[in-house]
């Protein structure tokens, strides 16, 4: 049976080769590639954390991209989109970025191993940055494949705040599960600034604690397709798993098993 060709936008918290912290890494850097080499048209965007070396990685800035001002607790932060090309494919990546939450050199702790008390909206940033890039591009995605828990937001904005929203009048959303050994929470405050003065308590009590567990679950709720990526991940978010799409990630044939999600996703 002949595929129909896709338009697949793909959100992580990181990639190969840019930044390797955890297996989401090479998922996030091997499935775009495998479902582009089935025809399909992909996007890429991931934050661009300090760390990354944009010298050596050859970013640079779309100007015509840049200079949406995201409002955070009534503070404009400006977004600025930097792109590089991964080496021996087609592919480009987008990186989200923004001097306050990503130039400094460590990903969510400092060097004492505190946890940064602005990781909240760091990772509100990202995300509603992530939804106003593709309100720019023009560039309507079939399916949105988030990756991690600091892509959670996501599928709650597309379907609450960005619902009417013509260039996502027809995306489906997909999130993938990784369990962090990392214990990071968001704090007491993430949900009221999460909502964006915007959205309802009851909207918001799904990420419970803001733990990385209830980022998931709350991620979950709001999500037509599932993939957890580990026995572990599995178990969190296994109560609310009976209105999804489910599938168990495995790197044996995956592009084929991606594809064949993707496929039931949109039929």
């Amino acid at each position: 049976m002949t595929q129909i060709k896709k338009r697949v936008l793909f959100v992580s918290s990181e990639m190969s080769p840019f930044l390797e912290t955890s297996p989401l890494a090479t998922v996030a850097r091997m499935l775009p590639q495998a479902l582009q080499e089935q025809e399909n048209e992909i996007r890429i965007l991931v934050p661009r954390f300090g760390v990354i070396n944009e010298r050596r990685n050859r970013l640079h800035e779309v100007v015509r991209l840049s200079g949406i001002n995201i409002s955070i607790d009534d503070n404009d932060n400006p977004l600025i989109i930097k792109v590089a090309s991964i080496p021996q494919t087609k592919m480009q990546v987008y990186f989200l970025d923004n001097e306050d939450y990503f130039h400094r050199k460590a990903l969510f702790h400092d060097e004492s191993g505190k946890l940064f008390d602005d990781n909240d909206e760091r990772t509100i940033f990202f995300c509603k940055g992530v939804m106003e890039t593709v309100k720019k591009l023009g560039w309507a995605p079939d399916i949105i494949h988030c990756q991690g828990w600091m892509t959670s937001l996501i599928p709650m904005y597309l379907k609450t705040l960005y619902k009417d929203e013509p260039v996502f009048k027809n995306t489906k959303i997909v999130f993938s599960v990784y369990c962090d050994e990392d214990k990071i929470n968001l704090g007491d405050d993430f949900a009221r600034k999460a909502s964006l003065n915007s959205l309802d308590d009851d909207c918001m009590k799904c990420f419970g604690d803001a733990s990385v567990n209830a980022m998931n679950i709350g991620a979950v709720k709001h999500s037509d397709a599932i993939v957890t990526n580990s026995e572990e991940a599995h178990r969190v978010v296994e109560a609310h798993l009976s209105d999804k799409i489910v599938m168990r990630h495995s790197d044996e044939d995956a592009a084929s098993q991606y594809g064949s999600l993707y496929e039931r996703l949109l039929s």
